[in-house]
């Protein structure tokens, strides 16, 4: 067990009060982006910066050959503004760290400094690669990331990252088996149709109509199209036609989102809702334009990995705060990591006993900072499994 003094854990909050105080926003994250490489720098890691975009990566070598792992921390933070009464409130109105990325960067330099600091990093069979990432906020920073060549020289063999459960009880571990998080796309319908007066519909071809039973349809195709162990969730969020009472408009716009959890889910919507809109073209004499703009596909966690976060977390904790979750609806760019690498994300519970917890994305939102520390021996010992275990 990799335990966390006192003075450890004051470092560890400080680091994150820092963070915390100073959010930034996706690949705008610049001082995040300076703090970590001049931690990462101080603590003699091999640091790569990027011309171009904000994130950091840091290697730590130890010397002996072996694989390399992967720790990856999201470093940007939200457009909210902050509503909570701490000290170390968000100095930058309008910003908050409100789903707890100050965290994550808090723990993985946690960690590259305990590895450090100890002694040992020099006893790792093999190299820890710190992914510090901007933009997880729908930025797909990841997969900028890697397309930048992150996960080479040298190539890492997996990828672990943690996220903060503001619901989950102080130190309780949640591990997922198979998909974690949801597929998450947004969608634009554009329904032509034949404007005209309101009073003479017989001579109007009208959009508002057929967008009316495309929502309908819609909402019944995912319902009936995919198996209800799996999930889809199409949400129409704008409509946009028209402007005065007693006319047909020509058009109609609406915007939404679709998210699926389950294999081949994300593929089947789509092929039922080009499906409804031809036949909407043809019942109602209209003209239908409807367009995908790819997300985050779903996050696939390896078994394996997922399976040795959860001894891990067990021989630290107890089997009693170790549980395996059901999927969440929610969308997460580690999906682009874990399409390239074996990978795992794992919850954290940082939730503060006797108090009503604020969710993630609210300008409440706050941790027990003894998280910190707990993520620290988390996957300090993380690191340590998987590089034993990769040698036999």
């Amino acid at each position: 067990m990799n335990d966390i003094s006192q003075q450890f854990q004051g470092w560890l909050v400080q680091i994150r009060r820092d963070f915390h105080m100073h959010p930034e926003t996706a690949y705008e994250e610049v001082r995040t982006t300076d703090r970590i490489a001049a931690i990462l720098t101080e603590l003699g890691l091999e640091v790569r910066r990027f011309e171009d975009m904000t994130g950091v990566v840091g290697l730590l070598r130890s010397g002996k050959d072996g694989p390399t792992v992967g720790l990856r921390a999201d470093i940007d933070a939200l457009k909210l503004r902050e509503l909570t009464d701490v000290s170390y409130k968000s100095r930058n109105d309008g910003k908050m760290h409100a789903c707890g990325h100050d965290a994550h960067v808090t723990i993985m330099l946690g960690v590259a400094k305990h590895l450090v600091e100890t002694g040992l990093g020099k006893t790792l069979q093999g190299n820890v690669k710190f992914f510090f990432q901007p933009a997880e906020e729908g930025g797909a920073g990841a997969k900028k990331m890697i397309d930048r060549g992150v996960l080479e020289n040298p190539e890492v063999g997996a990828i672990m990252a943690g996220h903060m459960l503001p619901d989950m009880e102080l130190g309780h571990i949640g591990v997922f088996e198979g998909q974690s998080h949801a597929s998450a796309d947004r969608f634009r319908l554009t329904i032509t149709g034949k404007g005209g007066h309101g009073g003479r519909p017989h001579q109007v071809r009208d959009p508002i109509i057929a967008g009316a039973h495309w929502i309908t349809a819609v909402q019944s195709a995912a319902a009936r199209s995919v198996d209800p162990v799996d999930s889809a969730v199409i949400t129409v969020g704008s409509i946009h036609g028209g402007e005065a009472s007693n006319v047909v408009p020509r058009d109609v716009i609406l915007n939404g989102t679709t998210r699926a959890i389950g294999e081949g889910v994300r593929e089947r919507i789509r092929e039922r809702m080009q499906g409804i809109t031809r036949g909407v073209e043809e019942a109602f004499e209209v003209q239908c334009d409807l367009k995908f703009d790819d997300g985050y596909p779903a996050v696939f966690n390896d078994a394996g990995i997922s399976r040795l976060l959860y001894d891990t977390a067990i021989d630290l904790f107890g089997a009693h705060k170790v549980q395996y979750m059901r999927p969440s609806t929610g969308a997460e760019d580690f999906a682009f990591f874990a399409q390239q690498k074996p990978s795992a994300i794992i919850r954290l519970g940082c939730g503060r006993p006797g108090q009503d917890f604020s969710p993630l994305h609210s300008p409440f939102f706050d941790i027990d900072e003894r998280i910190l520390g707990l993520g620290v021996e988390l996957f300090t010992a993380a690191v340590q499994r998987y590089l034993g275990l990769a040698q036999k």
